[in-house]
């Protein structure tokens, strides 16, 4: 991989992950599009660990007391009702489901999971889940009211982002407003119950980069610089945005994705399975 493809795809995935439009199914149809080899799950993984130093970043403050509170809480019993406390046991509990089904999953997701077909589909289906999931939405939870039945929803929602074309966020964002969180707040929790995942995954990919993978260190490292620049700001637009309008504006792009993407690989111009078919 070139430092110019890092780039982009660095690029690309600090645009996309926190938008709920999937960040890897965007790399894989860029890559396939362009003609590039897949870039893999390896350059996937670790590169996402630059947009989520991007949520610690943004999130310090909620993430610093968290932190410091539930450690606090483990020998002061008063804490424990805390929702500090509370949320670093609902992050922790809320991980396992991924955790278990990304090593159990972790051939399908470097084989058949990344088929074109299939990540149009998700996106196309999953955008629409999304749409009818926030335009229903009554009503108006806040971070306060998660508990640990919730936060355990919020998890197993999340395990949804192992198919590529379905996006962390907007998996875990449709498991939110259904279960009636606000926008912010759904986002919110989404973007912090990704944290343990996400560096659990782009640690245990380290190990993958190089050798016989596309991507080296030098392209993998300038990738994930990329996407923690372009990251931080791509959340800080979002959480003011959805402060004040709806998720449709993404749910009609993924739908519209979808739809271009089976339309190309029908005409041969994308070979489901491989790069660029007939150019």
């Amino acid at each position: 991989m070139s430092i110019f493809e890092a780039v982009v795809l660095g690029l690309i995935q600090g645009l996309t992950e926190f938008l709920p439009i999937s960040s890897s199914a965007h790399l894989r149809v860029f890559a396939a599009f362009f003609n590039w080899p897949d870039p893999g799950a390896a350059f996937t993984a670790v590169s996402q660990i630059g947009t989520e130093l991007a949520v610690i970043l943004y999130f310090r403050k909620r993430i610093w007391a968290i932190i410091s509170v539930w450690c606090r809480s483990l020998f002061d019993r008063e804490l424990r009702s805390d929702i500090n406390a509370r949320m670093g046991w609902y992050i922790i509990i809320g991980t396992i489901p991924i955790g278990v089904l990304g090593l159990l999953l972790e051939d399908q997701i470097e084989g058949v999971f990344r088929d074109l077909r299939l990540i149009a589909l998700n996106l196309i289906i999953f955008g629409i889940i999304l749409g009818l999931v926030d335009h229903l939405a009554r009503r108006q939870n806040e971070i306060e009211d998660l508990t640990l039945k919730r936060g355990l929803t919020f998890g197993l929602f999340q395990t949804l982002a192992l198919i590529p074309g379905v996006s962390r966020s907007g998996a875990t964002i449709t498991g939110g407003r259904l279960l009636g969180f606000t926008r912010p707040a759904a986002a919110e929790f989404a973007f912090l119950l990704a944290l343990p995942a996400v560096f659990a995954s782009g640690l245990y990919k380290l190990f993958d980069i190089g050798g016989d993978e596309y991507a080296g260190w030098g392209a993998t490292i300038v990738g994930t610089l990329v996407a923690f620049v372009i990251g931080y700001i791509v959340i800080a637009w979002l959480m003011k945005f959805i402060s004040t309008h709806s998720f449709m504006p993404f749910v009609y792009y993924r739908i519209a994705l979808g739809v271009v993407i089976l339309v190309l690989v029908y005409f041969g111009v994308l070979a489901p399975e491989g790069g660029a078919g007939v150019v």
